[in-house]
């Protein structure tokens, strides 16, 4: 099965639209690590924000045992309080929920934020957690067998 390519730069626009709308002025973004990491800091600066926080998944996954630690990049660096605090998560692809679930794990080592929401460049669907975004740039079904590509 071919790999399904989208356009990343109008992907990115609606996200920005998206997430512009999310925002209120105590929100403070949170990229995951490491495709949210950098859709967070083109964020920030677009939408003239302070910088965002990185937050990775790695020491809470639930296939830590086959990945272990080299994978996972690099580490949590919040520059905020995150107790009482509102957190725009952001990523760029929601598949099976499972990150998702690490990350809010590492984020509740920091602190108990008063609010967490999602923001995600695509779902790609095939969820095995009860998780969703509240925006997704684009939504998209795909078999588990097929690759996705950002161009």
């Amino acid at each position: 099965m071919p790999d399904l390519s989208l356009d990343a730069e109008a992907l990115y626009l609606e996200l920005r639209d998206g997430v512009r709308r999310l925002l209120d002025p105590d929100t403070r973004l949170l990229g995951i690590w490491s495709g949210g990491a950098w859709l967070a800091e083109r964020l920030a600066a677009d939408l003239e924000r302070d910088r965002p926080g990185v937050i990775t998944s790695t020491l809470h996954r639930d296939d830590y045992g086959q990945r272990g630690i080299g994978r996972g990049g690099g580490a949590t660096r919040i520059p905020f309080a995150v107790d009482g605090a509102r957190i725009l998560l952001v990523d760029d692809v929601l598949y099976t929920g499972r990150t998702i679930r690490a990350v809010l794990n590492e984020l509740f080592d920091f602190g108990r934020p008063a609010a967490v929401t999602l923001a995600v460049l695509l779902d790609r669907g095939g969820r095995e957690l009860p998780i969703a975004a509240a925006f997704a740039a684009a939504k998209v079904a795909l078999p588990s067998s097929q690759r996705l590509r950002l161009a």
